[in-house]
């Protein structure tokens, strides 16, 4: 497969009491006060053995609720965007676009779930403990087949610093955030597909 999208943690030092706590605090408040966002961002990518590794760059960006986009730049161009009832992958280089509704990837697409308006919803959630300043919860999904193993993300105050994201075959992620430009004004048209003319478009099924 040419490349997948978003759909082994070290050992760490215990943590406080009230550091544990305080990372779900600041959870709560990124979703609660975080209505939207922009931010720059490096994937690395590990394979499940540890042999190989890709690294990618993009930028991120969502409105609440359910809205969202990631754009990679070259050689792994492509393009996520949640519209708020489907999920779209696009790959301009293969003049490709296929949907899913967005029910059936909110357990398989962390993101979605960041700019919805509750991680609760679909994971059980444990503070973990805070490292070099960032704020660590970690996320268990609450249905079995759900396509990711484990999940955290990293706060610095209210404002997302990483996500480490385990699939369900074994590969890692690592999401390193850039700052974050919050709730800034963002056109709705950047949240909808337009298909080119020729592209090859899959359309997944209603919502």
């Amino acid at each position: 497969m040419k490349r997948r999208c978003i759909w082994t943690l070290a050992a760490l030092v215990a943590a406080p009491a009230w550091a544990q706590s305080n990372a779900l605090e600041q959870l709560a408040a990124f979703q609660r006060e975080v209505q939207s966002g922009r931010v720059s961002f490096t994937q690395v990518v590990v394979s499940p053995d540890g042999k190989k590794r890709r690294s990618t760059q993009g930028s991120f960006e969502f409105l609440r609720p359910n809205r969202f986009r990631f754009d990679y730049q070259p050689p792994e161009a492509q393009t996520l965007i949640g519209d708020g009832k489907k999920v779209w992958l696009i790959d301009p280089e293969l003049m490709q676009a296929s949907s899913r509704p967005m029910s059936q990837v909110v357990s398989a697409t962390p993101v979605a779930i960041l700019a919805g308006t509750s991680l609760g919803d679909a994971f059980v959630l444990k503070a973990d403990p805070e490292v070099n300043g960032v704020a660590w919860v970690a996320a268990t999904p609450k249905q079995a087949d759900a396509g990711i193993q484990r999940l955290r993300i990293g706060l610095k105050g209210k404002l997302l610093a990483a996500m480490e994201i385990v699939d369900g075959l074994g590969q890692k992620s690592t999401l390193s955030f850039g700052p974050l430009e919050v709730n800034v004004s963002l056109a709705a048209d950047r949240f909808q597909f337009v298909p080119t003319a020729g592209m090859d478009v899959v359309d997944g099924g209603a919502p």
